[in-house]
């Protein structure tokens, strides 16, 4: 056959074709090495390494390269490692900004040499070992812990458009995990920005939480395939605390979208016909792969939150909606409330969580919960009325409803630790009970002789006359 010229030996082949991130590679017939084996490809300018993801008949593997492609030709030599791709785990990692094969990019040079090493590719755990859903994560932020709480050990994902505050909340909960839960952090950027990586770096170490925080970046400007395992690896690190260390994780992926936006780029490479709205026929299985191995085991939680940007702020895109089946609590950003500078920009009505439930969080939580809802979706019906005919002409339980949602909002926006050099405010963290008695105590009246602007940016309220409002 053609391609037996370029076939050295079983565990040696040579480059045949380049479709951008993607390659075709020969190997002698009938000995090709299985799919998900890792490749390495000597180069002048460093190794690349490569991933087999398809068999092209009886001699030829497709793979997708985890690096740039620049230098490459047909004719390079490839070898076989006859294993998947492993990166470092570890206590070493902690602290660090690491790339898709887990090698160091912070400039602080490498990491040690005695780190086990682990596959990103693992099968979930069994249903049988995995701890139920039942435990909130709290967060000391208002808005989540009342109306959307997160969930041990589950999926929580934080939907938005463009410039909502996406990317900072984030950071606060990084910076919660370490000074709430003495857990450990793990950060994947996937089609992150190079200043973005940078100011989250410069941000965590300011707060003084990096030393507690791994970072796996997948950035804009790197091949799809980087992009498209990143998150992988940012998860086998986060499974090795979990597993061997027994610490709680914090996984925070920031941009699920950008994962299945490099999905899609791969797919096409590989020559797979697209499917709905032009996403990649493997967009169920690829989304469920990543998120089946979040889970608790023995007591011991992955938590991961996701950022998943809604393109068009379009909630029915495919991607949108497949990564919507997987989650237990669903924390939606509001371009509205953005724009009136309620921070965070939580949209209370849209918001939603599976442990928002009297049997999980206890009644006085989640009655509180359901009135703060109702109160705000009357308000929210009443707005088009007041724009037409006026306040004055609503009954006096609107006008009360109104005056009592509006203060409402204002006490559910927050001061964050990770904004405080920006807006000049220091950060507030609240617990549940303050904030359960705050809201009830709006409910209540008991700031009914407050204005708006009292309750605007503050931790806890206090209703007692010499102390209105306080920070925590």
């Amino acid at each position: 056959m053609q391609s037996e010229i370029y076939a050295d030996g079983p565990d040696i082949g040579r480059i045949t074709a380049i479709h951008g991130p993607v390659m075709d590679v020969a190997f002698r017939s009938g000995i090709l090495p299985p799919i998900g084996t890792a490749l390495k490809i000597p180069h002048r300018g460093g190794q690349r390494i490569a991933e087999i993801t398809g068999h092209v008949g009886s001699d030829n593997v497709r793979a997708v390269a985890m690096g740039p492609m620049a230098g490459l030709a047909l004719g390079d030599l490839v070898h076989v490692t006859r294993q998947a791709i492993e990166v470092p785990v570890g206590i070493g990692v902690l602290g660090r900004a690491l790339d898709v094969l887990g090698q160091p990019i912070d400039g602080l040079g490498p990491l040690p040499m005695d780190l086990e090493r682990s596959s990103i590719h693992r099968a979930a755990p069994r249903l049988d070992l995995q701890d139920r859903v039942d435990q909130p994560f709290l967060t000391g932020i208002k808005v989540i812990d009342l109306l959307a709480p997160l969930p041990k050990g589950g999926k929580a994902g934080m939907f938005g458009g463009a410039g909502v505050g996406k990317t900072v909340l984030l950071m606060e909960l990084i910076r919660a995990t370490h000074v709430r839960h003495s857990g450990f952090a793990v950060f994947a950027g996937i089609g992150e920005r190079s200043r973005e990586g940078l100011e989250l770096l410069d941000d965590l170490k300011n707060g003084g939480v990096l030393d507690s925080t791994a970072l796996v970046f997948g950035q804009m400007g790197e091949t799809a395939g980087v992009r498209w395992r990143a998150g992988l690896t940012a998860l086998t690190i986060a499974e090795y605390f979990r597993d061997q260390m027994r610490r709680d994780v914090l996984l925070v992926i920031d941009n699920a979208y950008r994962f299945v936006q490099a999905g899609a780029e791969v797919s096409t490479m590989l020559g797979r016909l697209p499917s709905r709205a032009g996403y990649q026929p493997t967009l169920a299985a690829e989304i469920a792969q990543l998120q089946s191995r979040i889970a608790s085991v023995g007591g011991v939680a992955v938590t991961a939150i996701q950022a998943v940007y809604v393109p068009a702020d379009d909630f029915t895109d495919p991607a949108v909606a497949e990564t919507f089946a997987h989650l237990d609590a669903s924390i939606v950003l509001s371009r509205e409330m953005a724009a009136e500078g309620l921070y965070p920009a939580v949209d209370p009505l849209s918001s939603t969580s599976s442990l928002l439930s009297p049997d999980v969080v206890g009644t006085r939580h989640y009655e509180t919960a359901e009135a703060v809802r109702a109160i705000l979706a009357r308000n929210a019906e009443l707005k088009e009325i007041i724009a037409l005919l006026g306040l004055d002409e609503l009954s006096a339980d609107d006008r009360q409803a109104v005056h009592r949602g509006r203060r409402l909002q204002r006490f559910l926006t927050q001061p964050l630790g990770v904004t405080q050099a920006f807006s000049g405010l220091a950060g507030a963290s609240v617990s549940l009970d303050a904030t359960i008695d705050g809201a009830r105590a709006i409910l209540d009246g008991a700031a009914d002789h407050l204005s708006e602007q009292a309750l605007y940016m503050i931790g806890a309220f206090d209703p007692q006359p010499s102390a209105s409002v306080g920070r925590s």
